[in-house]
């Protein structure tokens, strides 16, 4: 009964001592010992101004993005993360990997300079028949050049289509068609995925596999630790909201107490 006395008023404190100034402050003893367990993949979509919840804005962007690189986070690459979990290689203390689904063309105008100016990597899942075809998305001279700056180009399917809703021979296609054309384009081996919609099940990461790529990111809400499926790894989505910054920093610190709690998948 004391225990759970002790948590409901921890919990209720939680919003009162991240409300406060100090709470975000650089000096704060959080930033030196974030508490982390695991590896906190982001997850973006826009950086943009057009106030819709998929549409970071830019100087919210580059505000998460300088908190990063001023708070004791690492961020590192996808291969990085694939050799931690496969072969137990060391990461750093705190590691971050940023990663943006479908291939925005402000991903390139917006966000890529930001990266460039904190020095960080990315990886972004596009749409290979979306690439030079339709407004707002990546050309392929874009991820070129994305590419040849280290930012990793990888796969989002060839048509952005659930793939939990097509037959064995279209997600087959959608799998292997979207790494051929990567592959070829951008004269690389494609190895990491991206499923759209967040829908997969057992049977789509062994085809994955089969196709000849590494690892897949879902949707689900987590950490990825020792103990995530290679083919299902969960990240943390960022949203545009009333305040973005504070729901950015409630995402990074809020979930690695929630997983030693149980209530999320640690």
């Amino acid at each position: 009964m004391i225990k759970k006395m002790s948590l409901i008023v921890l919990l209720c404190l939680i919003p009162v001592v991240l409300s406060s100034p100090h709470a975000i402050s650089k000096n704060n003893d959080l930033n030196n010992n974030t508490g982390q367990e695991g590896v906190i993949v982001l997850n973006y979509h826009k950086i943009d101004n057009k106030n819709i919840s998929l549409s970071v804005l830019p100087a919210d962007f580059d505000r998460q993005m300088n908190y990063l690189k001023n708070n004791n986070y690492h961020v590192i690459t996808p291969d990085e993360l694939y050799d931690h979990l496969e072969y137990g290689k060391k990461l750093p203390m705190n590691p971050v990997l940023i990663t943006f689904d479908d291939g925005y063309e402000d991903n390139y105008k917006n966000a890529y300079p930001i990266l460039k100016k904190y020095g960080f990597t990315a990886m972004i899942f596009v749409i290979t028949d979306f690439v030079s075809k339709y407004p707002n998305y990546l050309t392929w001279q874009q991820c070129e050049e994305l590419k040849q700056n280290g930012i990793y180009i990888e796969s989002h399917t060839v048509n952005h289509k659930s793939l939990t809703e097509l037959t064995s021979e279209q997600i087959k296609n959608e799998l292997v068609e979207s790494k051929k054309v990567l592959d070829r384009r951008l004269k690389q081996n494609t190895v990491y995925f991206a499923y759209p919609t967040g829908t997969y099940n057992l049977y789509i990461a062994k085809m994955l596999k089969d196709a000849g790529y590494h690892a897949a990111f879902t949707i689900k809400y987590g950490t990825v630790t020792d103990a995530s499926n290679v083919f299902a790894l969960e990240r943390i989505p960022i949203f545009h909201t009333s305040n973005t910054f504070r729901s950015f920093y409630r995402r990074l610190h809020y979930l690695p107490f929630f997983e030693k709690l149980g209530w999320i998948k640690n």
